[in-house]
């Protein structure tokens, strides 16, 4: 089986199939930088970087971009309040961000295009726009017009015709449309600007993603995606003022992901039951928000609360014990060689991981796997003496790879903890200080250890250590 995506342009399952083969144009939607990210947004950040990390595991050479909105309304008044520039704003924000998606697991994109530094394609897109028919300028501000694009609503499925009926336009609004909507605005006194072919502005929000993915991916998008709540307006928009600009597709697949809930309602500011993924990392290990993001599957409404992240805070000490455990038998107990069942049972926890992740990237059925290959792991460290090193290998091999997707456990390219050589260094050095009885030092190290979140485990045959989670 190959790969199978839900796409919401055509709601229902397809085939992968990228336009260039081997290469992957992906392009997910980012935040607008005037505050720290909530949980809401960081479930699309965490689950299109699985995709992302499963197609690279699967061979793809991915092109994977997320923007920034570095100039929107909310910046303009935050930074008022606050007494600094956009830009300052935008800086700070954009630290804070990469802070919380680094603790969370998120991977680097390939690019991260601001707003404010593609000025002159977004200019560019909106000038071809208006010189094609499809855009109009009235008093610096320029509009997309609706109507000139006739598959407006395919993606969200919504009638042009009750949409209008819907809709009003504002007081000395300049709109011929209800439904027209701003490509460039002029600028306001105070508001940074730029110069244009309309006078001193700045773009509006749908513009600056269709320009900026297809600087860096070109006309046609194998994968773009967000929160479902992005379909409309902001992804129809994009789709219209890009198709209608081109006469190409824009995106081939598009990808959704649903709601978090917080008490079974949908999180708003306005419910008070709005959380940032800065404060949930004070309550809740970032390994154990990822893990619970994956749980579900993207498709679904998940609801974050404190029985849910206990039971991913349980199921990701059972994942971390069981690979402390195995890494400190292949360490120390005797090998043996020739065939082990375990490898065979491990080949089929990972095609059977692999055919969940085909299946439009089903991580939590993916997940159940990975459990179903540490309690046959666990078994087989509690019969065995002994390790045959086909089976070691066929373990670390399955974790290593398992853990590049999935990003649960922490482990290097290498398929080692990130600062395990530290570790076991911090170790040794205390194992020789508990025999020279200098228990002083032995205590000290142990205390260094802690404080870097290290469990040491104390045996017949030596120190066993573990990451808390």
């Amino acid at each position: 089986m190959s790969l199978v995506l839900y796409n919401d342009l055509t709601r229902k399952k397809e085939p992968f199939v990228p336009l260039k083969d081997g290469e992957v144009g992906f392009y997910s939607c980012g935040p607008t930088v005037y505050d720290y990210f909530h949980i809401g947004n960081a479930r699309p950040f965490i689950v299109f970087d699985v995709l992302r990390r499963y197609m690279e595991f699967s061979g793809y050479r991915v092109t994977f971009v997320q923007n920034f909105t570095d100039v929107d309304d909310k910046m303009i008044n935050r930074a008022n309040e606050m007494g600094i520039t956009v830009q300052e704003l935008a800086e700070k924000t954009i630290a804070d961000y990469f802070e919380d998606a680094d603790a969370l697991g998120i991977k680097r994109a390939t690019h991260y295009p601001r707003a404010t530094e593609h000025i002159e394609e977004i200019i560019d897109l909106v000038k071809r726009l208006e010189e094609s028919g499809h855009a109009y300028e009235v008093d610096g501000v320029v509009y997309f017009d609706v109507s000139s694009f006739p598959e407006y609503g395919k993606l969200s499925r919504q009638n042009i015709e009750e949409l209008q009926s819907g809709s009003r336009i504002e007081v000395n609004s300049s709109k011929r449309n209800p439904l027209d909507f701003v490509l460039w605005k002029a600028q306001k006194p105070g508001e940074p600007a730029w110069d244009s072919p309309w006078g001193k502005g700045r773009p509006g929000w749908h513009i600056e993603c269709s320009a900026m993915a297809m600087k860096y991916l070109g006309n046609t998008l194998d994968i773009h995606s967000g929160g479902t709540d992005l379909t409309f307006p902001h992804h129809e928009n994009e789709i219209a003022q890009a198709e209608a600009a081109t006469e190409e597709v824009f995106v081939r697949y598009w990808l959704h992901n649903e709601y978090i809930l917080i008490d079974k309602e949908k999180m708003s500011k306005s419910l008070g039951n709005f959380m940032t993924a800065r404060e949930a990392r004070k309550h809740y290990s970032p390994l154990a928000i990822r893990m619970f993001m994956l749980s579900a599957h993207y498709r679904s409404p998940v609801n974050f609360g404190p029985e849910g992240l206990q039971q991913a805070t349980a199921a990701l000490e059972r994942l971390h014990n069981c690979w402390s455990d195995f890494r400190y038998a292949a360490d120390n107990r005797p090998h043996s060689q020739g065939q082990d069942d375990i490898v065979e049972s491990i080949k089929r926890h990972r095609d059977d991981f692999v055919a969940a992740m085909d299946d439009d990237f089903n991580t939590a059925g993916a997940i159940g796997h990975i459990f179903e290959a540490v309690s046959t792991v666990n078994g087989h460290l509690k019969g065995n003496d002994s390790l045959s090193s086909e089976g070691i290998k066929a373990i670390e091999d399955f974790f290593r790879d398992v853990d590049s997707i999935m990003g649960l456990i922490g482990l290097d390219s290498d398929g080692q903890d990130d600062d395990s050589e530290e570790i076991e260094s911090l170790i040794r050095k205390r194992e020789e200080a508990r025999s020279a009885k200098d228990f002083a030092t032995s205590d000290a190290i142990r205390d260094q250890l802690a404080a870097k979140g290290v469990i040491l485990e104390d045996t017949p045959q030596g120190t066993k250590w573990k990451k808390k989670i």
